[in-house]
């Protein structure tokens, strides 16, 4: 089954309404079975696409995930990047800066964790926290210790969609394909997953008393997004608002995304130089002799 990825893409320059876009919509398949066959085909799909990636050595991807809390962003990576080889996959998760990372501008801490050409490259939350966890809760901000920012929030804000904006296109220029996804939960569902958190003893772990408490600014949350989607969403580095509150179909929306970016690419086996062919032949004649 085609996924057309066109209905969740965001377009450059569009605004944006969270509560326009849903977060469940009829699933990309009739069954769990076809669920089931239909990731294992992108995951197929993905596996050969980054073997070719990684020896054509051309291009690098970054795959960049933003949600809520329990949103499934863990899940999806997992799910979706399960057939590829770990050598060619990096990821990457950011939470609270340290103390050094304070220490530096709010893109570094991402900067040096960019994926080199021939991998992908996995953003479990990325340089985004900074227009939006940041926006929500000034004393972030005031944490950094940013002597010239700007005192008035829309003038700092536009600066750093400015900043993001030609880091990217920066990267973009240099062979990085960049690809943001951001999972689109809804309060409702957030709330169920929350309470089978605690309802089961073997997930209990994964629930923080924080999530809670950040659960309180959840409309403060959504219009971060809002503007920072509408901010940074380019032809080159697009965003897509995936529905979140289905699992199985967010995550084959996903590995869509990844499968088309990853295409797009026409990644290939390098031919060998033909001295190169030459070399081969006579050291396959030596083997076949040695026998």
């Amino acid at each position: 089954m085609k996924i057309h990825l066109k209905d969740f893409r965001v377009g450059h320059g569009d605004d944006l309404d969270l509560k326009k876009w849903p977060t469940l919509i009829t699933p990309c398949f009739a069954s769990k079975d076809e669920y089931a066959e239909t990731l294992s085909a992108h995951v197929a799909q993905l596996s050969a696409l980054q073997e070719q990636h990684y020896a054509a050595n051309s291009h690098a991807v970054l795959v960049i995930f933003q949600a809520m809390d329990a949103a499934g962003k863990d899940g999806a990576i997992r799910h979706v990047m399960s057939g590829v080889n770990p050598q060619g996959v990096q990821v990457f998760s950011f939470k609270h800066p340290s103390a050094i990372e304070l220490q530096h501008d709010f893109l570094w801490r991402c900067t040096r964790n960019l994926p080199e050409r021939g991998k992908i490259g996995i953003f479990n939350r990325s340089y985004y926290e900074e227009v939006l966890i940041v926006r929500v809760h000034r004393a972030i901000l005031e944490a950094e210790g940013i002597a010239d920012a700007p005192r008035h929030d829309a003038a700092l804000w536009d600066e750093r969609y400015r900043s993001i904006l030609d880091l990217e296109r920066h990267l973009h220029a240099n062979g990085t394909r960049i690809v943001k996804i951001f999972l689109h939960l809804s309060k409702d569902e957030q709330r169920e997953r929350f309470l089978a958190r605690i309802d089961d003893p073997d997930k209990n772990w994964k629930f923080s008393f924080a999530d809670i408490e950040e659960r309180k600014f959840w409309k403060h949350y959504r219009k971060a997004y809002e503007a920072c989607i509408a901010a940074t969403s380019t032809k080159d580095s697009p965003w897509y608002v995936v529905p979140a509150d289905d699992k199985e179909n967010a995550r084959l929306i996903v590995s869509q995304i990844v499968v088309d970016a990853l295409e797009e690419l026409k990644p290939h086996y390098p031919k060998p130089a033909p001295d190169r062919v030459t070399q081969l032949q006579v050291i396959r004649a030596q083997l076949l002799a040695d026998g």
